[in-house]
């Protein structure tokens, strides 16, 4: 198979494109012939940092999608359906021809879905609807999101939409347009310096704000909650309390989505599966909307991830399946 490698941490150009021999399922595991490599910040993120459980050769890449070709004992998935995944940071990734993950971290592909748009939404999607998750039912209160014209922004303003809350979308104004048509009621300039400042001058606080920036910008905006709010971190977590306690009395929540991996019981996974295959047949069905898509060659794949990184890419980069066999 083909595989790109992360030897040390760098840049994406460090990556080094291998023929490697193909691996073969355990027990309880699968073999998927990607026919899609969804890219996410989190990868170049970490072939930048590296991780004392990557070693020189380790495959990165966290969503895919394709065919299922190979199963272990134990596996009921057939061989030949189609499915997309978000794969354990720790394992090797969907940066390659064949991928070899747990069966039960999988989600079919419904009909009518191309692998490119179902290997595009695993991590954002999934990590959308966690935060979402986050959130008591509670009709009609305000909540904001911020990075809001992101990928993940993009699904977490339409189930919060979805559920009825009343959606404050915080993204570049050429984002607002298509927020607003997703649902999004109230759309700030995030670009804007002062635009937390001119929320705070509205005098209307938040039932909850959904955090895509960073721990940092989440406390920052710890002030702009109502008493008994919620702050939602899916950028970091808040290791202090924003704020004193026994003032707004705030419940503050992290979201992790690659721990599933490693602290989710056998329940809890298939929980996640069931909810994330729902949302793969939304889109299929367009009840759900994914951000616009950017297909590129296999080979290419170092330049689509640098280009995320820098913040060029004009859209989610996606890796087609032409060079993937």
């Amino acid at each position: 198979m083909q595989a790109w490698t992360w030897t040390e941490p760098g840049e994406p150009t460090d990556l080094i494109l291998r023929h490697l021999e193909r691996p073969q399922p355990q027990a309880g595991e699968v073999l998927i012939e990607n026919h899609a490599v969804g890219l996410n910040p989190v990868d170049w993120k970490f072939v930048g940092w590296g991780h004392p459980r990557w070693q020189a050769g380790h495959i990165p890449g966290v969503d895919g999608a394709g065919v299922v070709v190979a199963a272990g004992e134990g596996v009921t998935l057939p061989v030949g359906c189609r499915v997309a995944y978000h794969q354990d940071l720790f394992r090797d990734g969907s940066f390659a021809s064949h991928t070899v993950l747990a069966a039960d971290v999988v989600m079919r592909v419904p009909d009518g879905l191309d692998f490119a748009t179902a290997a595009s939404l695993p991590c954002p999607a999934l990590t959308a609807s966690q935060a979402v998750a986050k959130l008591p039912p509670a009709k009609g209160a305000a909540v904001l999101v911020t990075r809001a014209g992101g990928a993940v922004g993009t699904f977490v303003v339409q189930l919060l939409a979805r559920a009825g809350f009343d959606v404050w979308a915080a993204a570049g104004s050429r984002h607002h347009p298509r927020l607003a048509g997703l649902g999004a009621r109230h759309c700030v300039d995030e670009r804007s310096a002062d635009w937390v400042e001119r929320l705070q001058r509205l005098g209307t606080p938040f039932y909850a704000v959904i955090d895509s920036a960073s721990g940092a910008a989440a406390a920052g905006l710890a002030p702009l909650l109502a008493y008994n709010g919620h702050l939602v971190c899916i950028q970091d977590r808040q290791e202090v309390p924003p704020l004193p306690a026994f003032t707004t009395a705030l419940s503050l929540h992290e979201v992790a989505l690659n721990s599933v991996h490693e602290y989710a019981d056998a329940a809890g996974r298939a929980a996640l599966m069931a909810t994330g295959a729902a949302l793969l047949a939304d889109v299929a069905r367009q009840r759900l909307q994914a951000v616009p898509l950017e297909t590129f060659p296999f080979d290419a794949l170092p330049e689509a991830l640098l280009a995320m990184k820098e913040g060029v890419a004009t859209a989610r980069p996606v890796l087609v399946p032409d060079a993937l066999g």
